[in-house]
């Protein structure tokens, strides 16, 4: 574990409205010093600031730098800081005296592991497509085509969205009823750096933005998801991240493009 003496500069690349935030919580969590350059999106195109290209070749938020380091993509660069500064947000690995052995994980690493790279690779995708879905019906089109791209919106959410997203949800609402030790977190007892992944979207989808999740999202459908996300809130080094938010932007929403 590196010490704080030995560490370079650690700078966190903020986009505003985007997925940094989950960045910011870890580094309030695991209690390094840090500094937050922002960036603004462009008012017409929604693009992120192109100055950040300069940072990282895709000029995309999160980037954080250490030194000449730059380490890019949420899940990657959760697991570095957590290995390097909390390892604390990292589940024991091995069940004892099955160290190295296939199959000798904890049940929680494995969790741990699963929802670090599950996020992205296939929860954020259906919120992705959802908010394409929601920008062709809302596209500004003569009236005449006004049918068309509901049309086309209205058969990519009943056809392809709300059933997957019935699939996944209800798969994290059992989940959270199975997790080891009763939870309250989706890999035990512990908050973990899986859990800040998944604090994105499933706050997107239980903080009234209903057209970005399944159309019955609701707290009697889904109880143990809203009260994970009300959990996940109620982190002090949660709410210190969002604080710093307002502080440096103004406000603070759970809103991504």
């Amino acid at each position: 574990m590196s010490s704080e003496a030995d560490t370079p500069k650690i700078t966190l690349h903020w986009l505003e409205k985007s997925r940094a935030q989950r960045i910011l919580w870890l580094l309030e969590e695991i209690g390094v010093p840090y500094e937050i350059k922002t960036y603004k999106r462009d008012p017409e195109t929604h693009l992120a600031d192109p100055a950040l290209k300069a940072v990282h070749p895709l000029g995309k938020s999160p980037v954080v730098t250490i030194g000449d380091l730059a380490l890019a993509e949420s899940a990657m660069i959760v697991e570095y800081l957590s290995e390097h500064f909390g390892p604390s947000l990292i589940p024991t690995k091995w069940k004892p005296g099955c160290d190295g052995k296939v199959g000798g994980e904890t049940a929680e690493y494995m969790r741990y592991r699963f929802y670090m790279h599950y996020c992205e690779g296939s929860l954020m995708a259906l919120l992705l497509i959802s908010l394409v879905s929601n920008n062709i019906k809302s596209a500004p089109v003569p009236f005449f085509i006004r049918p068309v791209t509901s049309q086309i919106s209205g058969k990519i959410r009943k056809g392809y969205l709300d059933p997957n997203f019935e699939t996944h949800f209800t798969f994290l609402e059992e989940q959270l009823a199975s997790a080891p030790d009763g939870g309250p977190y989706l890999c035990g007892s512990n908050l973990t750096g899986a859990d800040m992944m998944l604090s994105f979207p499933i706050m997107v989808v239980t903080s009234g933005l209903g057209d970005r999740g399944p159309a019955n999202m609701t707290k009697e459908t889904f109880p143990k998801l809203f009260a994970y996300a009300e959990t996940l809130k109620k982190s002090e080094s949660y709410k210190r991240a969002v604080d710093k938010i307002v502080a440096l932007n103004g406000e603070y929403m759970i809103i991504y493009y």
